[in-house]
């Protein structure tokens, strides 16, 4: 396959102004000047078509200097049409990090939330700091460069740890050297949840509600813990671990993998015309065979172990893709072209002027600034030989080295503690099997917030649940909690 299909491939596969809350001790922490009312206007290209409206508005680079340098932040609105059963705003983010959310309240309506969630709350959709329409960031990266994604490659061995060490550091360099480094240490979980509070503010708004998926669920959990008398309900959807996407999280994808494989096996055991195995045992193996014989593929001549690896991994995401990666694998077993189709719906800028590499390079900003990353590749090999051994599918690709190791900035902050300090506001929704924020690391979320947070749990497969999965025990909790602020008396399994 050709690199830049290789690069579509892969990529597809996550304040208040008088006073903001510390990450700790709760004690005023910094200010920032009270931002003007957001005046809305018609938006550009097809999200006018969506009844959605569009902002743009200015906010600090730098918190602890809020007087300081200002950067653009993008903002949408899908207003309530009903005044009488209007609560507020409900604050949106789609995961990531990277992800747009200018489009993201008109992609909830065209999933189907509900008229009585859209009745209750004028949507908002943000693009964060560093992405899409606000001003973004870079590394300059280009296909040629071989960083594909920000879930490492599968390491065999500890000369593949090195091997992509190499490469990390290589990026790391780039980003740090970019068009917008001079912002590069600035772009953060901890500032965007700031971000949202500028928002609030300059909605007006009391408080703020708030829903986010998949990495979305660590910037509304930030959120709650510096304001947590500034939020309403909090909804979370797919949630990553209480330290967001950090080291500890992305030794999960291992985990996650193989609690998610059986739906697969499942799926190809019932379809023996495949020939790919009739039982979940055959599956397995089958898998464990196409990676040996793709390992022994040089990188020039198609899909190697190490992207069938990342393919099956992010071809898990949702019940609609198994027919695809099965067609993959069958390709794959018998020696045949993949076909284009395989190649995955590869994130893209909605029509902005972001860099191309926007959504890899924000992403990446937001993961190295949130925490301290180990820097000696010893570590990343020993964690790589344990991961191989405890989850033998992909526990050596999620425990492998990555660019934050020589990220050029240090964190300018100390991450920001979930803690159960704050209202009984949070309901977090998870299935019980998904491979990219599986369910231990929701499980941890909820024990930092304690009698903060509600849990429902879904019986079923993948990444995300509400609007997408058809589970109704699940939606409609979500629904209750959303239009009416009623949660479950105790955790609630689906």
């Amino acid at each position: 396959m050709r690199s830049q299909t290789l690069w579509a491939l892969t990529a597809a596969a996550l304040l208040t102004c008088s006073a903001c809350t510390g990450p700790n001790s709760g004690e005023p922490e910094m200010g920032a000047p009270t931002p003007p009312p957001i005046t809305w206007g018609e938006c550009l290209d097809d999200l006018a078509k969506s009844g959605l409206e569009c902002a743009t508005m200015d906010v600090p680079l730098n918190y602890q200097e809020p007087e300081g340098r200002t950067i653009e932040i993008a903002v949408s609105r899908l207003a309530s049409s009903d005044p009488q059963k209007r609560r507020g705003v409900l604050l949106t983010n789609s995961g990531g990090p990277g992800g747009e959310g200018l489009s993201y309240p008109a992609v909830l309506k065209q999933l189907g939330l509900p008229q009585s969630v859209l009745d209750t709350y004028d949507v908002i959709g943000i693009d964060p700091r560093g992405v899409g329409r606000s001003t973004p960031v870079t590394c300059d990266l280009e296909a040629a460069d071989g960083y594909l994604s920000n879930i490492p490659p599968y390491a065999a061995a500890d000369a593949d740890v090195a091997a992509a060490a190499k490469v990390a550091e290589t990026v790391a360099q780039k980003c740090g050297q970019s068009a917008s480094a001079d912002v590069l240490p600035y772009i953060t979980t901890a500032n965007t949840a700031r971000d949202l509070d500028q928002v609030r503010q300059a909605l007006g708004e009391e408080k703020a509600s708030y829903f986010g998926i998949s990495y979305g669920t660590y910037l509304g959990s930030v959120y709650t813990s510096l304001f947590p008398e500034s939020t309403d309900r909090v909804m979370l959807d797919s949630a990553t671990g209480p330290g967001g996407w950090d080291q500890e999280f992305s030794r999960l994808f291992g985990e996650g993998f193989q609690d998610r494989f059986p739906d697969f096996a499942k799926y190809v055991a019932a379809h023996p015309e495949l020939g790919l195995g009739s039982t979940l045992e055959r599956v397995e193996k089958k898998y464990f065979e196409l990676a040996e014989k793709l390992d022994r593929r040089p990188t020039d001549e198609g899909v190697t172990g190490v992207l069938f690896r990342q393919i099956t991994f992010s071809n898990l995401y949702f019940d609609t893709k198994l027919e695809l990666l099965a067609s993959i694998w069958q390709s794959l077993d018998q020696g045949e072209p993949m076909g284009e189709e395989a190649t995955g719906d590869a994130p893209t800028p909605a029509a902005s002027d972001a860099p191309a590499d926007n959504y890899l390079a924000s992403q990446l900003h937001v993961i190295c600034n949130d925490s301290n990353w180990p820097e000696d590749v010893a570590v990343y090999q020993r964690n790589v030989q344990a991961d191989r051994e405890g989850y033998p599918m992909f526990g050596a690709a999620g425990a492998n080295i990555t660019p934050c190791a020589y990220w050029p900035s240090e964190p300018v902050e100390e991450p920001v503690q979930i803690n159960a300090e704050g209202p009984d506001n949070v309901l977090i929704l998870q299935n019980l099997r998904d491979p990219a924020t599986p369910l231990s690391g929701a499980q941890k979320l909820q024990e930092a917030f304690g009698d903060r947070a509600r849990m429902v749990t879904a019986d079923q497969g993948g990444h995300v649940s509400y609007l997408l999965l058809g589970d109704a025990c699940a939606d409609t909790a979500v629904t209750q909690f959303l239009v009416s602020g009623e949660r479950p008396k105790q955790d609630k399994a689906c």
